[in-house]
């Protein structure tokens, strides 16, 4: 993954979209201020998200960062000016990074994650379907420390992944942990040695892309209906997306790849 960028860019910083076949990659480029979201940064990765959900040939997006950390957060000031305003975070018109309302993604998202990795980065490795960490991650959801409260989802998908306690003792005190507590909150699903995490997050990402799309969005569908309604709403589901799964192209071609012992040709129909 190649880091050359426009030098001459806006001091806002930018989100690099780049096409890497069924995959797309999403790139936070502020490094000279750690990479600190403004706003012009957080509608960019919404409008990356836009394109990763209408385009039929993406498949899976993947989340990064250039320089050496991921994110040291918001860029409160600039941000703060947004709020006084009275304007959204994320764009109305564009699909939300953090889940946050609807429409709600339905394509993965795998994201990559090192050194500093504040409040932004955290919310965004808990809306991240899986998060790949580098040994050296700092993670921080330090709003307390600033007079303000985590707004991106962070709160209730820490306590959900992490429970009340585990969840407060960092919530509370904007205390720092590394990434092999991350581990142990749930936050992250693997670490790996610095300079591996964005390798591994595009091998899972090109992993997932093979799949049956259709198929990898129904459980993603299935999965969300589960943490927001429970388990019988889980299991009405199933059984709406069993009979559209089964009559599908896809379908007929896994029996298919399976009898003549060959890799499926998924087309997402």
């Amino acid at each position: 993954m190649s880091e050359q960028r426009d030098l001459n860019r806006e001091p806002d910083g930018q989100i690099v979209v780049e096409r890497c076949g069924q995959i797309l990659m999403m790139g936070i480029d502020r490094p000279e201020k750690r990479n600190g979201f403004t706003p012009k940064m957080l509608s960019e990765l919404a409008k990356a998200h836009t394109l990763l959900e209408s385009d039929p040939e993406l498949r899976c997006g993947v989340i990064h960062a250039f320089g050496d950390h991921t994110t040291a957060g918001l860029d409160l000031p600039k941000i703060a000016a947004l709020q006084a305003e009275g304007k959204p975070l994320i764009p109305a018109n564009e699909v939300d990074p953090f889940s946050m309302r609807e429409p709600l993604r339905t394509k993965p998202i795998v994201i990559a994650l090192k050194g500093i990795s504040y409040t932004t980065a955290v919310s965004l490795a808990l809306s991240s379907d899986i998060a790949i960490a580098a040994d050296n991650c700092r993670f921080g959801i330090i709003e307390v420390k600033r007079g303000i409260i985590a707004g991106l989802g962070g709160i209730a998908r820490l306590v959900d992944r992490a429970g009340w306690g585990n969840a407060m003792r960092y919530l509370l005190t904007g205390a720092e942990f590394d990434a092999h507590e991350a581990l142990r909150l749930n936050c992250v699903q693997e670490v790996v040695p610095l300079g591996q995490e964005l390798t591994r997050a595009v091998e899972l990402a090109e992993l997932i892309a093979e799949q049956a799309p259709l198929a990898v969005q129904a459980t993603i569908a299935n999965g969300r209906e589960f943490l927001n309604n429970g388990w019988h709403a889980s299991v009405a589901h199933i059984a709406v997306a069993r009979r559209r799964l089964y009559a599908s192209a896809d379908a007929e071609e896994g029996v298919s790849a399976f009898k003549e012992k060959r890799p499926p040709r998924f087309t997402g129909k």
